[in-house]
């Protein structure tokens, strides 16, 4: 269909909680019509919402095929879909490593070259992944998510380079620790030891992950591709 009048369309996977939740809240905040993706459950309320499993191609062409068709195209993606599967190298599966890989890093190809199509009929676009400070710093215990966040890293640069003459730009968030339901349950003497690690000595809330991710997605923001920004309180120093 052809782009109809109206708020610009957003896309944010994997945002029925925590970051994706809190990036949808701040997008809709700045007048985008968001989109929202889960693999199960149900939308967020005051959210337009899809079923979008990112490793399933057919899932997700059948994803964007009726965003389309009912809305328009989107012209943010936030990739944020991602599973973890934490445990040292040498207890590690393949299924650990390869499913991490696959949801993380292949899911987000499969988004963004679908996205892509409809990001050229535009001539314009954000494509914004949400990486992590592991990606360059590697974690003990992390070999699979910190190869495939590191992994975002190259193929955002790759896609800024490729569809940068069509104005589509193509950016990294790197978040350190933040205040989620998985770190909640961390003892108190861990978040304590966490915490002393970061020089502002505190973790991050999603809603700081969110403000940048709103910040790439807006006209501000439209000479800045190929970057990775952190947004770790100072962990990575600039890795």
């Amino acid at each position: 269909m052809a782009q109809s009048e109206g708020p610009a369309i957003a896309l944010v996977t994997g945002a029925n909680r925590g970051i994706g939740l809190a990036i949808a809240r701040a997008l809709k905040a700045d007048g985008f019509h968001v989109i929202v993706t889960y693999r199960t459950g149900k939308a967020p309320e005051g959210f337009t919402g899809v079923v979008m499993d990112v490793t399933s191609t057919t899932s997700v062409e059948a994803a964007f095929s009726e965003i389309e068709e009912k809305f328009g195209i989107p012209e943010v993606i936030v990739s944020n879909a991602g599973i973890t599967r934490d445990t040292l190298v040498m207890r590690m599966s393949d299924e650990d490593f390869t499913d991490v890989v696959e949801a993380n890093l292949t899911g987000a190809f499969r988004v963004a070259r679908r996205a892509t199509r409809g990001l050229l009929k535009l001539k314009r676009g954000r494509l914004i992944f949400v990486g992590s400070v592991v990606g360059a710093l590697g974690s003990a215990g992390q070999v699979n998510y910190s190869a495939s966040k590191s992994g975002l890293v190259g193929m955002a640069r790759s896609l800024a380079r490729e569809l940068g003459s069509r104005s589509i730009t193509a950016n990294v968030v790197a978040p350190g620790f933040v205040e989620t339901d998985m770190t909640a349950e961390l003892d108190e003497k861990r978040r304590i030891e966490i915490a002393n690690a970061v020089p502002l000595g505190r973790f991050c809330s999603p809603e700081e992950i969110a403000d940048v991710v709103a910040f790439l997605a807006s006209k501000k923001a439209s000479y800045i591709t190929g970057a990775v920004i952190p947004i770790d309180g100072g962990l990575g120093m600039g890795n």
